[in-house]
Formats: C-alpha cells, structure tokens, sequence
C-alpha cells in the first residue's frame, strides 16, 4: 500500500512540473505574439484610424442621404447644402495635410 502512494505521488508530482513547464512555454509563445501584433499596431494604427473616421463620416452622410430621399419637407435644401459645406471642409483639409 505505502508503494501506491510513493506511485501515486511521484505520478502527481511529474503532472504538476510538466504542466507547470507547458504554462511557461505558453506564456512565452502569446507574449511573444502580443508582442509581434503591437509593434504592428503601431505602424498601421493611424490609417486603421484614418480609415474608421472616414467610414464614421460615410455613415452620417448616408444617414442624412437616407433621410433627405424618405422626407420631403422644406428643410431638404438646407441638409444639401450642409452636405455641400461638409464637402468643401473635408477637401480643405485634406489640401492641407
């Protein structure tokens, strides 16, 4: 019976250290991932940027689009020349840059 447990315990005590050294390989291998995605992060992080505002900006025109084509009320000139205004402002600021 005492031999069992010396059996049972050794089993254990090689479980504990394998895992133990399979965590720390895992860990090393995501670091090193983590790692490798943010120095890529920061090299295409402002044109991810630059790319989600423009995107923002393409939405609220077709919302306002969308709105302009359901609604025919006196306004609708008015939401065009916002548009229009908005236009020139996002053409002068990329002559600018």
């Amino acid at each position: 019976m005492d031999e069992m447990v010396v059996i049972a315990m050794t089993i254990v005590a090689i479980v504990l250290i394998a895992g133990m050294s399979i965590n720390g390989i895992v860990d090393k291998v995501m670091e090193g991932r983590r790692l490798r995605y943010l120095a890529k992060e920061g090299e295409d992080g402002q044109a991810v940027r630059e790319i989600a505002e423009r995107q923002q900006m393409i939405e609220d025109r077709l919302r306002v689009l969308e709105r302009i084509a359901t609604d025919r009320g006196s306004l609708l000139s008015d939401e065009i020349e916002a548009l229009r205004s908005d236009t020139l402002a996002i053409t002068k600021v990329k002559d600018t840059a």
